[in-house]
């Protein structure tokens, strides 16, 4: 029987309005977000956080002990929640992720978070690699304009192409139709 669980990756106060590395729309993913957390909630599936500390000297965002690092307020985080902490953009290199999927037998890794170019793409190629089945929430994702050759590639660009490649190595849903489903 498969068994289904949440991932939460890197939804900090940094990428949000006043943060130090403020993404294109991360309010949409965090709405969509909420959503998957009552969704799973109401199911008793488990729900894991990934919170990503820069522990290089002199971070540009990410410090430890700033309010930036903190996750952001309007998760649904609660005293027993599940936080996994990182500091590389796989969220299972060097924690104790895959462990956790084990222990709560999870098959099936539900993956949602910020930002979708880095931590998001490394994230859900590992978990198809080590045997999950990943399911990417496309509308519960955001990342930025990046920059390349001197030329602007614009978020919503990123944010596609980012997400058909992942296509290629998990099932792409919106949070509707994961509800739906």
């Amino acid at each position: 029987m498969t068994k289904y669980g949440l991932l939460i990756i890197d939804v900090q106060n940094d990428y949000f309005s006043g943060g130090k590395m403020v993404l294109h729309e991360p309010e949409k993913a965090l709405h969509h977000i909420q959503q998957l957390e009552h969704n799973f909630k109401s199911k008793n599936l488990p729900i894991i956080y990934i919170q990503h500390i820069n522990t290089q000297p002199n971070p540009a965002f990410f410090e430890k002990g700033t309010d930036g690092v903190a996750l952001h307020s309007e998760l649904s985080l609660q005293a027993d929640s599940v936080i996994i902490e990182k500091h590389f953009p796989n969220s299972f290199f060097q924690t104790k992720l895959q462990a956790t999927l084990d222990q709560l037998e999870v098959d099936t890794l539900v993956i949602t978070g910020m930002m979708t170019h880095m931590c998001v793409d490394s994230t859900t190629r590992a978990a198809a690699e080590l045997g999950y089945n990943p399911v990417l929430i496309h509308d519960a994702t955001a990342t930025r304009n990046l920059t390349f050759n001197e030329n602007n590639v614009q978020a919503n660009d990123v944010q596609n192409a980012f997400i058909s490649s992942l296509s290629n190595f998990s099932t792409v849903m919106s949070t509707d139709d994961w509800i739906k489903a």
